[in-house]
């Protein structure tokens, strides 16, 4: 089967690797000059299914008032008179709730866990590199308040059967060393030893390199125009190059696959969240992390990536502005001299933003569309590089007519209603094999 894939981030690449392992004839499309040159380029590096939860939670809503006056909020609302920005908020206001909340939050875990197991696979058979490591990601409280708040994700942890460690001040300290300096500051923790930390980046790039060898076609500065469509059917895509037609075609272009899918009736409630990162050179070993340490109170991470330090978070919902704000890398840095002061050059670090594709549930959006043809691979908001192998493999095997390793349900854009137009019943899935 032919396949055309829109996007080349971290999602279209491995989607593409996949297919093209699963037999088929693959060709990704992408406006960049590259791989990984937008949402995937400088994210905050860590690979953490025991730490997939949705952003609409219990508590949030009134967090999200408190924040509007804080310098360093996690999360910044920006006014907007735009309807679609407005239902999302309205959207993701209802799943606020500790039912929408464990519900969303168990899909996410599934997903994210069956990923973290094909990303070993992956890396088994690829002899992959990019600055990886697999020694768990450490969550730090500041404050007992924060502590006592960990109790329902860690029952949604036990329940998944997700290994995990409530850790006190000690524990935390043993866990990175480089905490030693921040003790006061630490209240608790919660370690999740099975999630590990990489250059999305480079791993984007020479698992691209591999799906080339292995047969993919790869066309950049392609800037795609629309969809074409005949009754239940794609037929092709019109792009800068010319028409491009395949038998089947994938969307995963992140936050802009809303756009390019509209005019075809499909409403994809995807939003971009506008996230930060800065990028320092390590100057004291003794004081780095050692994997990924999530401070909760600003919602940051702070990763180890070889010998330099990623620090990765916040949230803006500003629609598709990328301008950089000196004040959001403030945050940053103020998080990072919190918890690890000294062990990065901050004077010689690089400063980035890019849009994660959230949905109101938080949930990405993976499968088949009410076109026969159309598929997705897109909404995984700040989790694109913990679910992407994961997503990637279900998505194979969904196309090819097999059976997930895993329970797809709930993760099409069906959850969210009928689009037009209508489909057919499909045909039953065979066993994967692959």
């Amino acid at each position: 089967m032919r396949i055309l894939i829109l996007g080349s981030g971290v999602i279209g690449v491995t989607s593409a690797w996949y297919l093209a392992k699963a037999g088929h004839e693959v060709t990704v499309i992408d406006r960049a000059a590259g791989a990984a040159q937008e949402t995937s380029f400088a994210n905050a590096g860590q690979i953490s299914p025991g730490y997939s939860a949705p952003w609409a939670a219990p508590g949030v809503p009134f967090k999200a008032v408190k924040w509007m006056f804080e310098r360093h909020a996690p999360l910044v609302l920006h006014w907007t008179s735009d309807k679609d920005r407005l239902r999302w908020m309205l959207e993701m206001l209802a799943n606020c709730t500790s039912k929408a909340y464990a519900r969303n939050k168990s899909r996410m875990v599934r997903l994210a866990e069956y990923s973290r197991d094909c990303m070993d696979d992956l890396r088994a058979e690829t002899g992959l590199s990019y600055d990886n490591r697999e020694q768990g990601t450490l969550q730090v409280f500041r404050t007992q308040k924060q502590v006592d708040a960990a109790a329902k994700d860690i029952e949604v942890l036990r329940k998944d059967g997700v290994p995990f460690e409530v850790l006190d001040r000690a524990g935390c300290i043993a866990a990175e060393p480089g905490l030693a300096g921040s003790a006061h500051r630490i209240a608790g923790g919660l370690r999740l030893p099975g999630d590990g930390t990489g250059d999305c980046f480079k791993f984007t790039n020479v698992l691209q390199e591999k799906a080339a060898a292995a047969g993919v076609t790869f066309k950049y500065g392609v800037t795609i125009h629309s969809i074409l469509s005949n009754g239940d059917r794609i037929t092709g895509v019109t792009t800068s190059a010319g028409l491009m037609e395949a038998d089947s075609y994938v969307v995963a272009l992140g936050s802009y696959a809303p756009q390019i899918v509209q005019h075809l009736g499909i409403r994809l409630p995807i939003q971009p969240l506008k996230g930060y990162s800065i990028t320092a050179p390590i100057v004291d070993e003794a004081k780095a992390p050692v994997s990924t340490v999530m401070d909760e109170t600003f919602k940051v991470a702070i990763t180890r990536l070889g010998g330099r330090i990623r620090v990765g978070g916040l949230a803006e919902i500003a629609g598709y502005d990328l301008s950089l704000h000196q004040r959001r890398r403030e945050t940053l840095e103020k998080s990072l001299t919190e918890m690890f002061g000294g062990a990065g050059d901050l004077s010689q670090a690089t400063f980035w933003t890019g849009l994660r594709p959230m949905t109101p549930d938080g949930t990405p959006i993976v499968g088949q569309t009410p076109y026969r043809n159309l598929w997705t691979n897109t909404g995984h908001g700040t989790l694109g590089w913990t679910m992407a192998a994961g997503s990637g493999r279900m998505l194979a095997d969904l196309m090819s007519g097999l059976q997930p390793q895993i329970d797809p349900s709930g993760l099409a854009v069906s959850r969210y209603g009928r689009s037009a137009p209508e489909t057919r019943s499909a045909a039953p899935l065979r066993p994967a094999t692959i």
